[in-house]
């Protein structure tokens, strides 16, 4: 039974099918040559296909047609969505540890000095008028009144103490009155001036700013490495030098957005004590009234602190784990080791914490202190009435002039009138060192003030662990092959 002839071009010889062997050399014949028993076989021009397609046609790129601008669009208003709900799920956090950053907590304050009495001259009055001094008692006390308070030039009354009720400023939260985070979120809650929604200023700044750091880094990381390591294999790991530099530029690239953002979250939202609109309206004020570009990036009160805090982030999150691992004697990988790496991972973040967040804090208070002509910001929390110097001037005097004792609970003095002046010198100071008794040395320094906010991002960090080993865990399940 003869083949169809429409089978014909398809058929292939059994004994050939799967063979990797070299054919053989055909051996000279003479004579007209034979026609070939086996079909001949070519490459095809046409590209391989590949599967991927198969689950998105649209990244198919060989196409005429290139992109789909379409779902290029989907995919960055998805992202930009997805970056917007995260920021302000935790923005309230960011709101209330950058308050505690930049408040200001003198070490005298205490409470509110009395008011000095000032007893009337009744002798005066008693020579003027005899029938006045006819009916006075003469063992009645002298009496006394409210001495006046000191004014400025402007006829206001001088502040003495900033847990002054009478000349706090309306759209000031007490100082002391946080002694955390979440202390601070629930003051700004029930404060008057700011409320619910005060918990997400600079939403849109933060929203910004996170957005184009994830999408900068990476570019200009691997921007260096075909700079300065074009023959690098894939296979191996470059130099930590990359992403610290990486870091570095892009924390100095977007520093105006992190300027804008810290005082957009300080200032008011008294709409008559609010400095700045907007984002936008911010940046045009600072660039007309601080010096421009310049004076926005190369400021010594601005770029020094960026300088040292990009650098320092990096340098922690990606060098500590290795040291760390190396002190305790244990080789340890990431993809060898994951659970183990992730607990030195956690273990280097704690400790970096205490390095990097005295820099944040110095960063945050030159931050918020205007420059050139601008005026000065009217912020929700107690800020510094004088200016710092720099870094090294931020640092000594968060140390030496505030107090770390928060909540500041106040003592109030009992005074005598029939003691005599050396018995309330000693009643004074009776009542200074119960007070310092019960601060203990934190009355007496700063150095909390500078970590501001830990115990929230020491959670953060455990928090971050324990979603890393969940997901180590479930997913662990070694190479799959489709």
């Amino acid at each position: 039974m003869s083949t169809p002839p429409s089978l014909r071009d398809l058929y292939i010889d059994p004994s050939s099918a799967w063979a990797f062997l070299p054919p053989a050399q055909p051996q000279p014949v003479s004579g007209p040559e034979p026609s070939p028993s086996g079909p001949s076989y070519q490459w095809s021009a046409r590209p391989s296909h590949n599967s991927i397609f198969d689950l998105s046609p649209s990244l198919d790129l060989s196409e005429p047609s290139g992109v789909n601008v379409t779902n290029l669009f989907k995919a960055l208003v998805a992202s930009a969505v997805l970056q917007y709900t995260s920021t302000a799920i935790a923005n309230p956090w960011e709101v209330g540890r950058l308050l505690l950053q930049v408040q200001w907590v003198p070490r005298n304050a205490g409470e509110p000095e009395e008011p000095e009495l000032v007893e009337e001259n009744d002798d005066a009055m008693s020579d003027s008028s005899n029938d006045d001094s006819y009916f006075a008692d003469p063992h009645a006390a002298p009496t006394r009144h409210t001495a006046p308070r000191p004014t400025d030039d402007q006829g206001y009354v001088i502040r003495r103490s900033v847990l002054e009720e009478g000349t706090r400023p309306e759209y000031v939260i007490p100082v002391g009155s946080a002694d955390g985070v979440w202390g601070m979120i629930k003051r700004i809650v029930r404060f008057p001036g700011e409320g619910w929604l005060a918990l997400w200023k600079g939403l849109l700044t933060s929203t910004a700013m996170e957005m184009l750091s994830s999408t900068t880094q990476p570019l200009i990381h691997n921007f260096l490495q075909s700079v300065f390591f074009p023959s690098m294999s894939p296979f191996h790991q470059p130099p930590l030098l990359l992403p610290i530099a990486s870091h570095l530029i892009t924390g100095f690239i977007l520093s105006p957005l992190d300027l804008i953002r810290t005082r957009l979250i300080v200032q008011s939202s008294i709409p008559r004590y609010r400095t700045y609109k907007g984002p936008l309206d911010a940046l045009s004020q600072i660039l007309r009234d601080e010096g421009g570009l310049k004076g926005i990036y190369f400021h010594p009160h601005l770029f020094i602190p960026t300088i040292i805090d990009n650098t320092l982030r990096p340098v922690v999150s990606l060098a500590f784990p290795g040291m760390l691992a190396g002190y305790f004697g244990i080789h340890i990988t990431e993809e060898l080791n994951p659970w183990a790496w992730a607990l030195v991972e956690l273990g280097g973040s704690c400790l970096g914490l205490l390095i990097t967040l005295p820099f944040e804090t110095i960063r945050r208070r030159l931050q918020v202190q205007t420059r050139g002509n601008a005026k000065p910001i009217r912020g929700c929390v107690e800020l510094r009435p004088r200016p710092y110097n720099g870094v090294v001037d931020a640092f000594w005097h968060i140390l030496t002039e505030e107090r770390s004792d928060l909540p500041i609970r106040k003592v109030r003095k009992r005074r005598d009138s029939r003691v005599s002046t050396k018995g309330k010198e000693r009643v004074e100071a009776e009542a200074e060192e119960e007070e310092a008794e019960e601060g203990g040395w934190f009355r007496y320094t700063g150095i909390a003030q500078l970590y501001r906010g830990l115990g929230m991002r020491l959670g953060a960090s455990v928090i971050m662990f324990f979603l890393e080993f969940f997901s180590v865990e479930e997913g662990d399940g070694g190479w799959a092959e489709i």
